[in-house]
């Protein structure tokens, strides 16, 4: 099997050994994404706020790879506080139309940053 590293200068770059996204094996594999602008600034807006940023940074990312929304095939949703379930769920749900990607959501104790949301992604390789 063969990989290729993928990467956006519009989405913070990789502060460890990781890639941005990955190629392989007919998926991208999005790492996960926290609210931080390609600058590398924490947003410290509200939680929606914060979804909207996590969003960009993993449109750039699936459009470096010549990939949309429409590729993702499954996400994973991690929330500081579950209780901001309902505040993420419509700005994350925003982004995608049926049918939707399979999801899950956990809750953990803490995110890099201090952030309080992070989303990860894979995308299926359009066949041409």
């Amino acid at each position: 099997m063969t990989k290729q590293k993928i990467g956006s200068p519009h989405a913070p770059k990789a502060v460890g050994p990781y890639s941005q996204a990955v190629e392989a094996g007919g998926y991208v594999f999005l790492s996960g994404q926290i609210p931080v602008g390609p600058d590398g600034t924490l947003l410290q807006g509200s939680v929606e706020e914060q979804v909207r940023q996590i969003m960009a940074n993993l449109q750039a990312v699936l459009e470096a790879a010549d990939l949309s929304f429409a590729d993702v095939v499954k996400t994973t949703i991690y929330l500081t506080d579950m209780a901001d379930f309902g505040k993420v769920n419509p700005v994350y749900g925003s982004y995608f139309s049926e049918p939707f990607p399979a999801r899950e959501t956990v809750c953990v104790k803490a995110l890099p940053l201090g952030a309080q949301v992070e989303i990860s992604m894979i995308a299926a390789i359009r066949k041409t």
